[in-house]
């Protein structure tokens, strides 16, 4: 008690005689990471780099080739600032760290082996981020884990998307944007007609190509909108509408630009859907879409009570210098999770290199060139695609044959071989692949065929009605990949990554029949001639696409 006693007053004596107040608890100091932190985590990070290579150097070079994802750079220095942003909030927690974070990273680590096992890139990136998350978890905690929370979803945001998933969002931006730009055209009262992502002037065919489905500008105008929204200093709905208006923005002026190339095309020639101008209006639309942007915050911040200035609510705060005196200061003790994460990235890092690669397993088969013209009664002719089309689908080979039987009926017939279906290369589903051509499928339904058994059971195919105009025709399609015959997009994808890690294997193909509906024949005829054509090529089929 005696001691006791003297300690208060020592402690009195000394905030008398001292005017300024003593740090008398923790959150009064700045907490600093100890020396062994920082090595620690150089060396987690190193060892994260080069587990990760394959998969940041593909991310680096869809950063470099697809207009898309060019900001990507960007947004990892961006990250480092909005810490850098906090690192005084940051130096008051205690950040005791926890053992979620070793289990989170050790589910990324899970996903990474499946990424490379598959050597599918995207595995691989997003796998990387949760390492990332599980590596701030483990010395952060739960509470602190708010501070980085932002700058790990602005990193993820660089990340490109699987290929399928890119392509469906592509093909419904390509033909919702046709749609609203020509209605943009008619207002200028300009004849225009509208087929799948196809706009017909008359004298001249506008496709509205991939490159103009607006994504371009969407993933960038995105990535602004959320960063903005994060530095906006509203209300929550505020924050989400900012960050959610980007896409109607994109939408909408994508579309106005296509719809004012048709008008320029129709008033001054085709010149004005090329080259410099072409590219140049691009840019103008992305400028236009950020403008916008920046109108809509400073409208929010007028609604705020008291009105405030868009320069006031935007305001990027730079963090205030911290105290140098060593008084100041409180040394953290190693999170013991956080060393147990760097330990385990490390042991990764160090069997990665041990352990050899798989390598693709590789199978003998005929090129398609050689697929039989002659099949039971059926004679075919072969045809081709342009090199703008492959050079789109990336397939590995193809046969486009035309067959006719001896009652003059035909049967149009399209298998697109792929020997590895990563890094983007996959089969096109007709279903997504259709209405970019103008078609409207009026049908989708699947087609038994008793005739042909796969695993002792009738083989299943998909089967599509379209129409366009007053053409219709009926198309037939399903996947082989290796031994198996798929009808669902999903299932392939499952497969696929399925036999990569057992087997090695990424081929695959694409088979499709189509039959033109003429009125002398029932589609249940149809139906027929296509399952008395595939019965008879059914069995080629392993001589060009291996089991």
């Amino acid at each position: 008690m005696a001691l006791y006693k003297h300690f208060n007053l020592r402690v009195a004596l000394t905030q008398m005689l001292n005017p300024t107040p003593m740090h008398s608890d923790l959150s009064a100091l700045h907490n600093t990471q100890p020396t062994q932190f920082w090595l620690w985590l150089i060396a987690a990070l190193a060892a994260l780099g080069f587990v990760f290579a394959n998969g940041l150097g593909n991310m680096f070079m869809v950063w470099q080739h697809k207009e898309e994802y060019s900001h990507g750079p960007l947004l990892p220095l961006i990250s480092m600032f909005l810490i850098w942003q906090k690192k005084n909030e940051i130096a008051k927690e205690a950040l005791p760290g926890t053992w979620w974070g070793l289990g989170i990273f050790a589910l990324g680590y899970c996903g990474y082996l499946v990424g490379e096992l598959s050597t599918l890139y995207p595995i691989m990136q997003y796998s990387l981020i949760i390492c990332a998350a599980g590596l701030v978890l483990s010395f952060s905690g739960a509470k602190s884990f708010r501070y980085f929370s932002i700058p790990l979803l602005i990193f993820l945001s660089s990340i490109p998307l699987p290929n399928f998933i890119y392509k469906s969002l592509s093909l419904d931006l390509q033909l919702l944007s046709s749609q609203i730009g020509v209605l943009i055209i008619r207002a200028f009262n300009i004849p225009v007609h509208l087929e799948g992502n196809v706009i017909d002037l008359g004298a001249l065919q506008l496709q509205v190509v991939e490159a103009c489905s607006g994504l371009r500008y969407l993933f960038p105008l995105m990535t602004i909108g959320f960063i903005a929204a994060n530095f906006f200093k509203g209300k929550t709905w505020q924050k989400w509408l900012i960050f959610l208006s980007t896409i109607p923005i994109t939408l909408l002026m994508n579309s106005l630009r296509i719809g004012m190339i048709g008008v320029t095309v129709e008033w001054w020639g085709a010149a004005m859907a090329e080259g410099f101008l072409h590219d140049f209006e691009g840019w103008i639309v992305f400028m236009g879409c950020t403008g916008i942007l920046i109108v809509e915050m400073w409208l929010l911040a007028k609604m705020l009570v008291p009105k405030q200035q868009l320069i006031d609510v935007l305001a990027v705060e730079l963090p205030e210098k911290l105290p140098s005196d060593p008084a100041s200061r409180h040394i953290r003790r190693l999170q013991k999770p956080f060393a147990a994460v760097c330990l385990l990235s490390i042991l990764g890092a160090m069997i990665n290199l041990i352990l050899p690669k798989p390598e693709p397993a590789v199978v003998e088969r005929q090129p398609l060139s050689n697929f039989p013209l002659l099949i039971g009664g059926w004679t075919g002719t072969t045809d081709t695609m342009g090199q703008d089309y492959i050079d789109e689908l990336q397939l590995s080979d193809y046969a486009i044959i035309d067959y006719r039987n001896t009652a003059n009926e035909t049967v149009n017939f399209y298998l697109a071989y792929y020997d590895t279906q990563s890094a983007g290369q996959s089969a096109h589903s007709p279903k997504s692949c259709i209405p970019a051509g103008g078609w409207q499928v009026q049908v989708s339904n699947t087609l038994s065929v008793p005739s042909i058994q796969v695993e002792g059971k009738a083989l299943v195919i998909n089967r599509l009605e379209v129409q366009k105009g007053n053409t219709h025709m009926l198309v037939y399609y399903f996947f082989k990949q290796r031994h198996r015959i798929l009808t669902n997009e999903l299932l392939v994808k499952w497969y696929l990554l399925w036999d990569s890690i057992n087997l090695h294997r990424k081929d695959g193909a694409l088979i499709r029949l189509t039959i033109a509906v003429d009125g002398t024949q029932t589609p249940q005829e149809l139906d027929l001639r296509a399952q008395q054509f595939l019965t008879e090529a059914f069995a080629k089929f392993p001589e060009f696409v291996p089991n």
